[in-house]
């Protein structure tokens, strides 16, 4: 028998409001596959992409913090959101070479930076806990399913900082949710930025950008998308109705985090994926492939 595997758990700002369905599901995927998870006490805001244009030391230092306190906690540290999985590693690759940095952001956090291993779910789920077990656990199978896997900006770029798969040519979103029975598709998109942080400041680049992302998923026959980016889960289906206005194309495609389908394959029960929190409801599509 394996031995159970046991992560400390940095939920980041974001899941405890806009993706508190990410959080849910996430909790839920892993007590359905028995992986031990404990959220990381005092856990504060990462800095997300605003910190760093801001104030270099500030980003390092509110990171280097969180990676401190996670220190307290058993296991590798699990993160979801790609935005904090990338600034938690960003923060642990520009310390390791930057010796004059690493104590300037000691004295600031009054404090030591610990080798804490900071792992996205997708490599806990790809690696640690294995596409075989991962596939033995599904008692829901999403055969039918077609999903486009996103990526977005920042799951596996700058190359040599997340480490999680090849920077240009990633597979491990369509590994990880392969092994559900879903099917996924090829297209062009599955890199392509969807806007991030000019939701707000330039929503006009928002519409075209993200538009763009539903239309290359549209046309590969997607029947829906899955992320794992809070952010870019709300360009996607918060401003879908603004996209569809503004293009007159109706899309109608749900987004869902990774751990929503994988939770329902591992058989957690629908009504407690966050499902009814989500503006593009997938229900009729759930209920068209017989999946709820």
């Amino acid at each position: 028998m394996k031995n159970i595997l046991t992560y400390s758990y940095y939920p980041g700002c974001s899941l405890h409001a806009s993706g508190k369905e990410y959080d849910i599901s996430t909790r839920g995927l892993f007590k359905a596959l028995k992986i031990g998870l404990k959220e990381v006490p005092d856990w504060f805001c990462c800095g997300a992409t605003p910190a760093h244009n801001v104030d270099e030391l500030l980003s390092l230092s509110l990171c280097a913090k969180n990676l401190e306190l996670a220190a307290e906690v058993k296991g590798d540290l699990a993160v979801a959101c790609a935005a904090c999985f990338s600034r938690l590693k960003t923060t642990q690759h520009r310390l390791a070479d930057n010796p004059e940095k690493r104590k300037q952001v000691e004295h600031a956090i009054a404090g030591s930076v610990p080798e804490k291993k900071v792992k996205h779910l997708l490599e806990i789920l790809a690696k640690d806990y294995g596409l075989e077990q991962l596939r033995e656990a599904v008692t829901k199978p999403l055969s039918g399913l077609k999903v486009a896997c996103y990526y977005g900006c920042l799951l596996t770029r700058p190359p040599e900082v997340p480490e999680l798969d090849c920077t240009e040519a990633p597979t491990i979103m369509e590994r990880v949710i392969g092994a559900t029975g879903a099917e996924t598709v090829a297209w062009s998109h599955r890199l392509e930025c969807c806007g991030a942080n000019f939701t707000l400041s330039r929503p006009g680049v928002v519409l075209k950008l993200s538009g763009d992302i539903l239309a290359s998923a549209k046309a590969a026959g997607a029947d829906c998308l899955m992320v794992a980016c809070p952010l870019c889960h709300g360009n996607l289906d918060i401003r879908q109705a603004e996209i569809e206005e503004a293009t007159g194309i109706r899309y109608n495609m749900p987004v869902f985090y990774m751990t929503q389908l994988l939770a329902l394959a591992a058989g957690v029960p629908a009504a407690k994926l966050g499902f009814d929190s989500m503006i593009v409801s997938p229900l009729p599509l759930l209920k068209e492939k017989n999946l709820l």
